[in-house]
């Protein structure tokens, strides 16, 4: 049996560390790393409207404008840096997990609801491990910008290090964990995408048909329109709470993070109907769906550029 077991053992692990899931991983990481810088301004606009409630929502041009005229042009770029950082680390590891469990799961072709709970596992650690990175990432974009709502103060971190070190010696261990339960939940949103990504993909590709970089930009756009469009509201308190400044009943632990979520969508709805909850949408279909698009049109070139170099075949179901 201890052998069975050695055996068993090592043949997961071989599996777990291969090569190809590496380079899927990295062809995720710079995918997302490149489509985020191009279109980082879209995603300041729409993290303003969602934090700002006193900001009024114009379209997405306007408040790009409204930016760079009161704090600069390079205030559109704040917190690139902090961002690109997580956003690496968060791909690298959603698409290491995703590609390792299709390697384990999918003996002969994905199907969609495999697709789909590979997606939710995927985003489940993904979410663990480096939410963290997005609350201190969150903050830094933040800094500096003249908020409309008087209720919100300024912070005051010197890089990265310095927010990580003030949050844990002033708020807690704990608050570098704060929106997780809505990123859980959220784990919706990559699982949909992931799923309608591979499912149109493998229909464009039926028969052995190459898929054009057009096709792939305009596959990606499509899965990333339809999983935002359905989770922008949790995505609004998960940037809420990220931001650390949500007036809380002080409860912790599960019941009170339900609490913390449930509260803040029925008070934007109280305060500005039920579209409130879709305040700075355009912005972020926007930057979401054009990054996506261009991530997956880079991913796939960086896969299939590096296997074709290293004289492998794509040995991954799609």
């Amino acid at each position: 049996l201890k052998a069975i077991f050695s055996i068993f053992r090592f043949f997961f692990f071989f599996r777990l560390l291969s090569y190809e899931t590496l380079v899927h991983a990295v062809a995720g990481a710079m995918g997302s790393v490149t489509a985020m810088t191009v279109f980082f301004p879209l995603d300041t606009a729409r993290i303003r409207l969602q934090v700002d409630e006193n900001r009024k929502s114009q379209s997405t041009p306007i408040i790009l404008a409204e930016i760079a005229k009161e704090e600069g042009i390079l205030s559109l770029y704040r917190g690139w840096f902090p961002v690109i950082s997580s956003l690496c680390c968060s791909n690298f590891v959603y698409f290491y997990t995703f590609n390792t469990l299709k390697r384990v799961m999918v003996s002969d072709r994905s199907k969609p609801s495999k697709d789909l709970l590979m997606g939710f596992i995927s985003g489940a650690v993904n979410v663990l491990l480096t939410t963290p990175m997005w609350v201190v990432n969150t903050r830094l974009k933040l800094q500096g910008a003249k908020f409309r709502n008087e209720d919100l103060h300024q912070t005051h971190y010197k890089g990265i290090f310095d927010a990580f070190s003030q949050i844990i010696a002033n708020e807690g261990v704990g608050t570098l964990w704060n929106g997780t339960l809505p990123s859980l939940v959220l784990v919706f949103n990559p699982a949909v995408q992931f799923m309608f990504y591979e499912a149109m993909k493998r229909r464009a590709g039926h028969g052995g048909r190459k898929i054009s970089s057009f096709e792939i930009f305009l596959i990606g756009a499509i899965a990333k329109a339809i999983a935002t469009s359905a989770t922008y509201p949790l995505q609004t308190v998960q940037a809420i709470l990220r931001f650390g400044q949500y007036k809380s009943d002080g409860k912790g632990g599960l019941v009170g993070s339900l609490k913390n979520v449930v509260s803040l969508l029925m008070d934007r709805i109280k305060r500005h109907g039920l579209l409130g909850l879709y305040k700075g949408l355009e912005a972020k279909l926007l930057q979401t769906v054009l990054t996506a698009a261009l991530m997956f049109v880079v991913y796939e070139k960086i896969t299939a550029a590096t296997f074709k170099l290293m004289g492998l075949q794509k040995k991954l179901k799609h």
